[in-house]
């Protein structure tokens, strides 16, 4: 089992930043993908960005240049780093975390952009 708490969340203007974080407890040498996803308001869920074990990473092409996803090792931490945020950026985000056997999700956390 693997348990995953987000933090980071807020408010914020259009253009502005933030970082959200996810701490991985339990199984965490079984992870092999760790990413954010994002539900927004009347829409599924989409993947925003994920980090391999490898250290690949892929972004949505909406995020990309904009977006930097992370991992501290050492901390079972996983970042993104939101920059020039958008309207359309407003959803749930949640941590993701996949085994070869089954995948996790946090609790999620609001990002609301506004003005």
């Amino acid at each position: 089992q693997v348990q995953l708490v987000e933090s980071g969340g807020g408010l914020v203007q259009p253009g502005g930043s933030l970082r959200l974080s996810c701490v991985a407890s339990g199984s965490i040498f079984s992870i092999r993908i760790m990413g954010w996803y994002r539900q927004a308001p009347g829409k599924q869920r989409e993947l925003v960005a994920r980090i391999f074990s490898t250290g690949r990473t892929d972004y949505a092409d909406s995020v990309k240049g904009r977006f930097t996803i992370s991992r501290d090792v050492a901390q079972n931490k996983v970042y993104l780093q939101m920059n020039s945020l958008k309207s359309e950026d407003l959803a749930v985000y949640y941590c993701n975390a996949e085994t070869s056997a089954q995948t996790y999700w946090g609790q999620g956390t609001q990002v609301t952009v506004s003005s």
